[in-house]
């Protein structure tokens, strides 16, 4: 990647952690404008870690990741189970979250009160505006943060696991939507665990399990031998390792293995091996270069 595509997220040697402890490590590539992007993996494979790093939540331990002119642009959905429900809050105020950005914190949202009820109703939650958010059902409340969206017109948006623990009726208009912000032209990256889903609505797949597995074409990426892999990756991963070198040979001593079988770019055919505040959320281009040989085993 010799320059960075406007409107593109680009990331660059990217290892994100805590502690100086890697969750995602030697990370190169591109989500292009316009991608509907799944992120799969064993659990633990740092989906959500990625996200929050792209969003900017967690600072990078090495490398970076450019995002040319979407600073302001990008929405976050964490999943639900890190909001704090027990707030007193309504559901209109939090649709109204989403227009924070452009109005401020403490400026009235009562001129958009009409944008936010076409949000609600879009999402088919018309009606439920006065309702606290703590009295929604879990597909509800996934509707209400939908709305939120909606009203955010972010032009990238990072869905952490947006559909679990909701019904399918739910999931069915939550997916359409999704399609309808695709066809918008936005960018739409998305970590989930269902793999049929996956397959029937999303094009392009990054599998995980701390480094990229495969990247590229859902049909070439989620094979049984990629599937396998990131699963063995994941069960060899040494949770105390540090963060290791681009270029150092770090052996099975240091809690690294070599990946030698790793990604190769997506517009390949090898298909293989290569939270803000959680109330407040927000051309085909080249693939993804292959992998270091020198990263953890993940």
């Amino acid at each position: 990647m010799s320059a960075d595509l406007p409107g593109a997220i680009a990331l660059h040697g990217l290892t994100l952690g805590y502690d100086r402890h890697p969750a995602v490590h030697h990370l190169d590539g591109i989500i292009p404008p316009g991608a509907l992007l799944a992120l799969v993996g064993p659990n633990g494979a740092g989906k959500s870690t990625l996200l929050k790093g792209i969003v900017g939540e967690i600072p990078c331990l090495e490398g970076r990741i450019a995002r040319p002119g979407l600073d302001d642009a990008i929405a976050y959905l964490p999943q639900a189970a890190e909001i704090d429900r027990s707030f007193p809050l309504s559901v209109l105020d939090l649709v109204a979250m989403g227009l924070w950005r452009r109005l401020g914190p403490w400026r009235s949202t009562r001129r958009h009160r009409a944008t936010l009820l076409e949000a609600l109703a879009a999402v088919g939650l018309a009606g439920f505006e006065k309702r606290l958010i703590g009295t929604l059902s879990g597909g509800q409340f996934q509707r209400a943060l939908f709305a939120r969206l909606i009203v955010q017109e972010a032009r990238v948006l990072l869905l952490d696991e947006p559909f679990t623990g909701v019904d399918g009726r739910t999931t069915a208009d939550l997916l359409a939507l999704v399609r309808t912000w695709h066809g918008q032209g936005r960018t739409i990256v998305a970590a989930l665990h269902d793999l049929g889903q996956v397959r029937s609505h999303f094009p392009q797949t990054l599998l995980l399990a701390r480094e990229a597995v495969a990247w590229g074409p859902t049909d070439r990426v989620l094979t049984a031998p990629n599937l396998a892999r990131a699963q063995s990756l994941s069960e060899a991963w040494d949770e105390d390792a540090a963060v290791c070198g681009r270029h150092e040979e770090a052996g099975p001593a240091h809690g690294h293995a070599h990946a030698h079988d790793a990604a190769h770019p997506h517009s390949h055919d090898h298909g293989a091996a290569h939270d803000r505040d959680p109330v407040h959320g927000q051309k085909p281009a080249p693939g993804p270069k292959s992998a270091h040989d020198h990263g953890h085993a993940a």
